[in-house]
């Protein structure tokens, strides 16, 4: 056995949250250790949506990262979103009232994991402050007097000062360390498959949210993809498919071969991945994010998104404020609990308004009569589209939605 490599910050973890970072931590002039058990590239089952999340944690790690990204032949950009109520109304709203000529960089990407994620592995492979080990599981944690000790499945071991874990929804710390359960309330599975030749998008390549009558609180999704693909998927509340003992690739295919205005679009597609199952922790319950010496970031910290399912944008959001505290820890040179509950903070100063109000989005899908009212009212009238707009951008402005008051002006005033 090699003798132990002593480091003051290890990530386990390459994808988005693990890998913003190590950039950020660089950027910094701190240097770090990032593992993954994968050899890039490797696919990550998603919806593949990059949200303007995305641009804003590139921007502060280069200032021309998402101008550079936007040019990439596996990326397309996106403007906007397109929810189809239970009635099948649908409702198209753009991410942001600027005309798309007019943008440098658009709102939103859409872009395959393993493209995005290789992406994000190249750029650290670049950087000399970070030091990735590919193919590296880390199978033991142990916790010392100096932080944890690791052991990888090859039987090397690394001391860490600091421990942050973005190794996804199955991670092992955070299960056995950091007290993250599953909790079917909180938790939602999915489907994901490739298709080419699907037809019928939006020129501007809005994401597709269909809120099906047999699948809510959950929807069916369609994201556009470059060289003519699709992303399409199926996410339901782990709760509702115990409690109807639902099958989900059954759902998912009689929507693409029966639904009436779903599987005319799918007359000449192809299936060109199969179907593949994941899971979705939530961020619709507020859990204690980081202890003694780590911090757990995005799916590991169960921080997607509720109503939409973003995840990626939430897990660099994390990278950012973990790179932040733990730059201020190493100042210190205090790791401890205490020392690192900023980085809760910060995250759900961040997060913790949109996750809420997404939560109660998520709840308001149960009614589809009210999502059928608010379709209605906003295709008839541009201002409530241009309101419903705004929300993605103004987390004030959404809270709106949960108001009694938005609905008795939206009854008497539209």
């Amino acid at each position: 056995m090699e003798e132990i490599k002593q480091i003051d910050i290890c990530i386990v973890g390459a994808g988005p949250g693990g890998a913003a970072a190590a950039l950020v931590l660089a950027k910094s002039g701190i240097a770090c250790h990032i593992f993954d058990k994968a050899i890039f590239p490797r696919d990550k089952i998603c919806g593949d949506a990059l949200s303007g999340k995305v641009s804003a944690v590139m921007r502060l790690i280069d200032l021309e990262m998402p101008k550079q990204f936007s040019v990439l032949p596996f990326q397309i950009p996106s403007y906007g979103i397109r929810f189809v109520a239970p009635n099948g109304k649908e409702l198209n709203i753009p991410f942001s009232l600027k005309d798309p000529g007019q943008m440098e960089i658009p709102p939103g990407f859409i872009a395959k994991r393993i493209d995005f994620d290789n992406y994000l592995v190249e750029e650290i492979k670049k950087n000399e402050l970070i030091h990735l080990h590919e193919n590296t599981e880390i199978v033991e944690y142990v916790k010392n007097e100096n932080g944890y000790l690791l052991s990888t499945k090859t039987g090397n071991q690394f001391q860490t000062k600091l421990l942050i874990v973005a190794d996804g929804a199955h991670s092992k710390f955070a299960r056995h360390h950091g007290g993250i359960e599953m909790d079917e309330l909180h938790y939602s599975a999915g489907l994901r498959a490739y298709y080419k030749n699907v037809s019928g998008f939006n020129t501007q390549n809005f994401i597709e949210l269909h809120f099906l009558k047999g699948v809510l609180p959950g929807y069916f999704w369609i994201f556009p993809l470059a060289n003519g693909q699709a992303n399409v998927g199926l996410g339901i509340l782990s709760k509702t498919i115990s409690q109807r003992k639902l099958n989900l690739k059954k759902i998912m295919q009689d929507i693409i071969d029966n639904h009436p205005s779903i599987a005319p679009r799918f007359k000449d597609a192809e299936l060109i991945d199969g179907m593949k199952g994941y899971g979705l922790p939530l961020g619709s319950k507020k859990r204690v994010l980081s202890g003694n010496n780590y911090m757990l970031l995005g799916d590991a910290a169960s921080l997607i998104d509720p109503f939409t399912g973003e995840g990626i944008g939430n897990a660099m959001l994390c990278g950012l404020a973990a790179a932040r505290v733990a730059k201020i820890a190493i100042d210190k040179n205090d790791f401890s609990k205490n020392a690192l509950q900023d980085y809760d903070n910060e995250v759900y100063r961040k997060l913790g308004p949109e996750l809420n109000l997404s939560y109660k989005m998520q709840k308001l899908v149960k009614y589809p009569w009210l999502f059928n009212f608010i379709a209605n009212k906003a295709s008839k009238n541009k201002t409530l589209a241009e309101t419903i707009s705004c929300m993605f951008d103004d987390v004030d402005l959404r809270k709106k939605i949960k108001s009694p008051k938005f609905y008795f002006q939206l009854i008497f005033n539209t």
